[in-house]
């Protein structure tokens, strides 16, 4: 399949973050050439004049089977909302699931998110729907401690049975994987044992870490200090560990994320449970690999990442009071090239640039940024539109959505 897309603005997110105004020909899953006048001739021809072209975001911490209970724990703190959550995962069918996953995986195709990163049991689920909707989906099947679980089985074997059926069957977009709950229900042998299975596997593993001041409280009464600290002495942070949340971290737990692991950043989740502010400004400046989360519809209640980069940086320039902090084209990167990064895509995700994936989105401005130019683009992209102004979703080479029309319903 070709697709030829002509001039629109191309927000590149390369090295040199130009923006330019080319043409871009995409051929089979790959980005082909960025040039002008280029006159193949192609199955979809997208007349993009007066809209911008980025890459696809990435949402870096997702539960999207939760799509069905948007609003059934709001105005509540965590504890709560877990109690809510976990009593309603206790009672859900395969069909549940599997339902709840295609309506989360049509709003991210709808708001311009192409790649996520998933935490959730029943993954076996959500991959049947994410390869019905064709985005690209790294789904890490929760673990925690067997006696704190609704899973069926142990919830260890259930994660690697998970990532051996996937792998024989390698489809181009499931990347299956293990992942954590939280200290507060996964003891050290838990823990380890899923960061054997990544790194049997070679696959990513997110984690919620230090989301709440009682989460870190009750490790510093046990071992006498921080969530962080104590996964570092269990020798579970790497390259491949997406640290989640990271509200309530010391100055040393962010200089050991700077060495090891990834953070996700879900700033929406976080206000919404009033669990407070992460430190992405000690971050940024330690060089920590910051990217964005939506965290679920409960918790959110959308997974438009672009609500969620905006109240990124407008929650960094409150709690630092400059309104120079956290800088729209940082938080584009935090969701674009931090993100591929961190998945280990950064080769391969993230810009729009020769020989790289072609998972992009257009952007049709009107009527909320307009009239664009080289030197507001991005700030418009970060603070003026919405997901909903997203026109146009490619994934691996194929138009999942066309001028707001969705192809794969």
């Amino acid at each position: 399949m070709d697709i030829l897309i002509k001039r629109p603005w191309v927000v590149t997110q390369d090295a040199s973050r130009r923006i330019i105004k080319k043409d871009v020909f995409v051929s089979g899953n790959t980005i082909d050439e960025i040039g002008d006048s280029i006159g193949v001739r192609a199955e979809y021809r997208i007349d993009a004049e007066g809209m911008i072209l980025a890459p696809g975001l990435i949402n870096t911490h997702t539960h999207v089977a939760m799509g069905s209970m948007r609003g059934i724990a709001d105005d509540v703190p965590l504890g709560k909302f877990l109690e809510k959550t976990f009593a309603i995962d206790a009672k859900r069918t395969e069909q549940d699931i599997h339902s709840s996953s295609i309506m989360g995986m049509r709003e991210m195709v709808r708001t311009g998110t192409t790649s996520f990163l998933d935490l959730y049991y029943s993954e076996d689920i959500i991959a049947k729907a994410a390869k019905r909707m064709g985005l690209r989906a790294f789904l890490s099947w929760v673990v925690l401690d067997k006696d704190k679980t609704t899973q069926k089985g142990n919830p260890k074997d259930n994660a690697e049975n998970f990532i051996k059926r996937f792998r024989s069957r390698k489809p181009a977009l499931i990347n299956a994987g293990v992942g954590l709950q939280g200290i507060y229900v996964c003891n050290d042998d838990t823990i380890s044992a899923a960061a054997d299975i990544a790194e049997r596997y070679n696959t990513v593993i997110p984690m919620h870490v230090s989301e709440t001041n009682v989460e870190v409280d009750n490790v510093k009464k046990e071992h006498g200090h921080g969530v962080v600290e104590h996964l570092d002495k269990l020798g579970v942070l790497n390259k491949r560990f997406v640290a989640v949340h990271t509200v309530h971290v010391s100055e040393k737990e962010v200089k050991l994320l700077a060495e090891t692991a990834a953070v996700s950043h879900n700033p929406i989740s976080n206000m919404k449970l009033g669990n407070g502010a992460a430190p992405i400004h000690e971050m940024s400046k330690s060089r920590v690999n910051v990217t964005l989360g939506t965290d679920s519809v409960a918790s959110n209640n959308n997974l438009d990442m672009f609500s969620t980069m905006k109240f990124a940086s407008l929650l960094q320039k409150n709690r630092m009071g400059d309104a120079s902090e956290l800088s729209a084209q940082r938080v584009l990167d935090f969701a674009t090239i931090n993100a591929a990064k961190a998945l280990g895509y950064g080769n391969r995700l993230g810009s729009v640039e020769e020989g790289k994936l072609a998972d992009l989105i257009l952007i049709d401005p009107y009527p909320n940024a307009i009239p664009l130019s080289r030197s507001s683009i991005v700030s418009n992209m970060v603070y003026a539109v919405s997901g909903l102004n997203v026109d146009t979703t490619i994934v691996d080479g194929v138009p999942l959505m066309l001028g707001k029309e969705q192809s794969k319903m």
